[in-house]
């Protein structure tokens, strides 16, 4: 028999409903401002107080948001466990603002109540990465924090001297080498402000003037929607960082467009997970996990979008020749984007001024040295005060806008702080047991010391670790796990986290666990394995571009201007190469053998070098006189 709730048990539940409806909004506002104060300079902390500060709430806006379980979301029960672990939170991390200065005065020495606040900080932090990340980041935390425990029972290289869980406990939450290490202090300095800056775009309509923009320029083009949702989702995927939140903004606008023009649902599904995919790798503004990856190489951000460039734009180039040539092969005319006819393309910039004036001064003051947390404060400024002339106004709609953005650029957050949390705990393991170091060894041992070989296991391995976890998650992992073993075997620091980068991105993009096409498909109401596997083929460029640019350092804007400009200019011929055989068509259908031919030339043509360039050349001019001869015998 069905037992239903008593009425004082239903009044508990909606109780606690509200105080956690509210609770959400007023918590996110509130680390929302405190980062912007700190950013500006009002209020000052020390850097470790910011950072128990920033998970402290952080931890409580997830239990507030996510159940134990789904099933158990609306239980009474479930409720109190969750106001439980809030309070166990508050406690915890308070404990530890006011201890650690002790400990570090005094070089360290700690007291059992340290190790024991520290085993419930590691417990939240597992519990909060499987509910606000998944399951998988959980496992992983769970096997490298236990490691230390049965280590010295393992055989060969993974055989260790062990650590008692206290000492583990100690070690991951009292320095600043576990949980508050350096993935931490990005999440509360970088990602944040940047997750804030973007809500701010959103709210005071940037989506509008881009999407706007795009339309204007694809205008009258063949395939104009899905060239529309490339540029569209571009700019705002280099806002957003998130290839699956990306594709459920713009993927509602862009996917039916695509649809009407004449696109298969499983197509423009997967058009806008690959591009929305790319957006995380586009400069200026790439995803959260580049902020990361320029603290742990220890190199300015202007550094990482430097290197990363050309080959994203190489990858969006790409993108373009995908869409264009699916369009011509399935018969699409040409076709006019949905644009107002009154409102000329000049209208338009000089309504965005609002919004092209504060990016600019984003790009410009992280050119020129700033840091990008206080580029983005600055930006977010330039914008309020772009807003103020454009509309001639300040009214309450400001401040409701600007108290939105704050609140909803801080929930955006959750989830990657607490993944960079979780990959405190591995990153501290591997650094107390010596695990970082025998894990590049055998990778460099199954190598046989071949740096290609080292990269295709390399490849596999963040694909594989990637497709369960979203792309800062998996990022923090293979930073942390693989891409020490590249440096090891000589490949420059930055290249080889660029490297697993590239590959923590397209994870989501690949089967069988494909994050962003699942969204997509969602949307498109196409089947998931199908969206999932056109993706792969419709991307396979990403997969292939890290190879290039470690052989390649051109493509990574090295070496003298003229052999950067010829690698740059093959690449481009290149990728439309091996866009013409995922498609099968270059100027008309492609057999079987010209599609091969043709993906080979575009191989040789993205290898650096005027040898390979000069056979691809030759090999996608063989192609295209194929295609024009079969055009003169019919």
């Amino acid at each position: 028999m069905m037992r239903h709730a008593s009425p004082q048990g239903r009044g508990m539940n909606e109780l606690i409903d509200k105080i956690f409806a509210r609770g959400v909004t007023i918590v996110a506002f509130v680390i929302g401002s405190f980062h912007l104060l700190n950013v500006s300079g009002l209020v000052v902390l020390s850097t470790r107080d910011i950072r128990i500060f920033h998970l402290m709430m952080m931890l409580v806006l997830l239990f507030m948001t996510r159940a134990t379980l789904k099933r158990l979301e609306a239980s009474a029960a479930d409720k109190l466990l969750r106001v439980a672990l809030i309070g166990i939170s508050v406690a915890s991390c308070v404990y530890l603002m006011t201890r650690w200065k002790d400990i570090a005065f005094s070089g360290g020495a700690t007291v059992p109540m340290d190790a024991w606040v520290g085993i419930v900080v590691l417990f939240l932090v597992l519990e909060a990465a499987r509910r606000g990340v998944g399951l998988v980041l959980a496992i992983i935390c769970l096997i490298f924090f236990t490691y230390p425990f049965y280590s010295q029972y393992l055989p060969g290289v993974l055989y260790g001297r062990g650590y008692s869980v206290t000492r583990m406990s100690e070690f991951l939450t009292t320095t600043s080498q576990g949980v508050f290490g350096i993935p931490l202090g990005v999440s509360a300095t970088y990602i944040i402000l940047f997750s804030i800056y973007g809500a701010f775009l959103s709210a005071f309509g940037a989506g509008d003037f881009f999407f706007k923009l795009a339309s204007r320029v694809t205008q009258g083009m063949r395939a104009a929607g899905a060239k529309t949702a490339v540029i569209f989702s571009t700019l705002l995927g280099m806002i957003s960082g998130s290839a699956a939140g990306n594709v459920a903004v713009t993927g509602t606008l862009t996917i039916p467009m695509m649809k009407k023009e004449g696109y298969q649902p499983h197509q423009a599904g997967a058009i806008e997970a690959v591009v929305s995919t790319g957006g995380q790798i586009m400069p200026p503004v790439m995803g959260a996990a580049a902020f990361i990856m320029a603290e742990v190489v220890g190199t300015p951000y202007s550094n990482v979008m430097k290197v990363a460039l050309v080959p994203a734009l190489l990858f969006f180039a790409s993108l373009f020749f995908v869409v264009h040539l699916q369009a011509a092969k399935s018969g699409l005319e040409p076709s006019r984007a949905p644009v107002d006819e009154d409102e000329t393309t000049l209208m338009i910039l000089l309504k965005g001024g609002q919004y092209i004036i504060p990016f600019a001064t984003l790009i410009a003051m992280m050119l020129n040295g700033f840091s990008p947390f206080k580029a983005s404060f600055y930006s977010i400024l330039v914008l309020l005060g772009c807003h103020i002339i454009w509309t001639r106004r300040i009214g309450l709609d400001l401040f409701v806008k600007s108290a939105t953005a704050i609140t909803e650029g801080a929930k955006a957050v959750i989830p990657i702080a607490v993944a960079c949390a979780a990959a405190g705990i591995i990153a501290g393991t591997l650094g107390i047991t010596g695990l970082g170091s025998k894990i590049s060894g055998l990778i460099v041992s199954a190598s046989g010391g071949y740096i290609f070989v080292a990269l295709l296991l390399t490849m596999l391995t963040a694909i594989i670790l990637g497709m369960g976890l979203p792309t800062t998650a998996a990022y923090l992992v293979l930073a942390t796990v693989v891409a020490p073993a590249l440096a090891k075997m000589g490949l420059p620091l930055l290249t080889a986290h660029l490297f697993v980068f590239f590959y923590g991105c397209v994870s989501t993009i690949t089967p069988p666990v494909a994050l962003a096409s699942y969204v997509a498909a969602g949307i498109a109401k196409a089947d998931i394995n199908k969206v999932g596997w056109t993706a792969f083929a419709y991307g396979i460029t990403c997969y292939i571009l890290p190879f290039m640019f470690v052989f390649g350092p051109g493509l990574m804007l090295e070496g003298p201007v003229l052999q950067i400009a010829l690698a740059i200019v093959s690449a481009a011929i290149g990728v439309f190469g091996i866009a013409s055989a995922v498609i099968g068509y270059a100027t008309g259908p492609l057999p079987t053998v010209m599609r091969i031919v043709a993906a080979a030339a575009g191989l040789a043509l993205l290898h650096q070098g005027w040898m390979t360039d000069i056979a691809g050349l030759a090999g996608l001019a063989l192609v295209l006189a194929r295609r024009q001869a079969a055009l003169q015998n019919t």
